[in-house]
């Protein structure tokens, strides 16, 4: 789906110099194509958040062609910022207040880095549960990824997350358990998923509340489930979205805490990381540093990441191009509106799958 380029948003240029189709809204309005409007919901933090923009912008790009793709990013309160950040946001990131008013056909809720064990302490709780609450009621679907999968649910369902004995970190294997679901119906089903999180929300704790199960692993627990009507809400504890050099940064950024003694172990390989090369040759970077022989400069970026396969990014963008594609379908041409005339809002998408 092209994406159209409304404020010379720095992503959009970065994504459309990789090859995404990314248009003016001159040439949009010359078009004759219905347009879809996706709210972004952005709560992570300073040094993932320009990253994670250009992985969604990335995933909404690869979607089908057959509609436009305006994007408003949404400022989200109590949220801090460094002074980039915050000038970034200032400049191309909308108040909830206009979005509200003028209305979306669908959202992306990004993750978080969590500062407490109880999510209610977040500073942006209360105006991301605000934002939940209204998407509920007026917002096609929308997609939770991880944390936010884990917030949503504690405010709409009063489920709440379980610490992990160990960080789930890495790259899993995944199963599709719904394979008539039109979400996932036409993927591969078997395939990897990145997962980054030290909390849970197992499955029967989904099914309790009647939320229907489409992804899983026997290592990673849920990846992706939906609410009761199988669409309005999408939940994905996983990372979808994430580059391949995602989970390496991630590596790297905790060798460093455990030289600034913030952690207490030199951390473990992420999962997927099995590869004999790149084994190696992270343990021999780990004994010289240990030795202090080298140092964090060293790191050998380029060279694990040419040994590294990205074995997700296909599927996930066959996912985000069945959910746009079944929002167009289901969706109300007016913004404010969240569904076409004759959709049941408690199964919107019963013309295509039956429970």
């Amino acid at each position: 789906m092209p994406i159209v380029s409304q404020n010379n948003h720095p992503s959009l240029h970065r994504v459309a110099g990789e090859g995404w189709e990314v248009i003016s809204v001159e040439r949009a309005k010359q078009q004759d194509i219905r347009e879809l409007h996706i709210g972004f919901l952005n709560m992570m933090p300073d040094a993932a958040f320009l990253a994670t923009e250009r992985q969604f912008f990335r995933l909404t790009a690869s979607a089908t062609n057959i509609v436009q793709i305006y994007i408003h990013p949404i400022r989200c309160d109590g949220m801090v910022h460094n002074a980039e950040i915050t000038r970034h946001i200032e400049q191309y990131y909308e108040d909830f207040t206009r979005v509200k008013a003028e209305g979306l056909d669908a959202m992306i809720v990004t993750g978080a880095n969590p500062q407490f064990s109880d999510l209610t302490q977040e500073p942006y709780w209360q105006h991301a549960t605000e934002i939940f609450a209204w998407a509920a009621e007026n917002v096609c679907s929308v997609f939770f990824s991880c944390l936010a999968s884990h917030a949503v649910l504690q405010a709409r369902y009063g489920l709440h997350r379980s610490p992990l004995k160990r960080k789930l970190w890495g790259v899993y294997s995944h199963r599709v358990v719904d394979r008539r679901h039109p979400l996932v119906s036409n993927i591969n089903s078997r395939f990897d998923m990145p997962h980054s999180r030290g909390n849970d929300i197992a499955a029967e704790c989904m099914q309790a509340h009647g939320l229907k199960i489409l992804v899983s692993s026997e290592a990673a627990g849920v990846a992706i489930a939906t609410s009761t009507d199988g669409f309005r809400k999408i939940f994905c504890q996983g990372h979808p979205e994430y580059d391949t050099a995602s989970i390496l940064k991630e590596y790297k950024r905790e060798i460093s805490r455990f030289l600034n003694r913030q952690r207490g172990d030199y951390p473990p390989m992420p999962a997927g990381y099995d590869v004999p090369r790149v084994k190696a040759i992270l343990q021999v970077f780990k004994q010289q540093l240990l030795a202090g022989k080298t140092n964090m400069a060293d790191f050998p970026d380029k060279t694990v990441l040419s040994h590294l396969d990205n074995t997700w990014r296909d599927t996930a963008k066959a996912i985000f191009s069945n959910w746009l594609g079944l929002v167009y379908r289901v969706t109300h041409v007016k913004r404010q509106q969240p569904f076409m005339d004759g959709i049941d809002p408690d199964a919107p998408l019963k013309k295509w799958y039956q429970p």
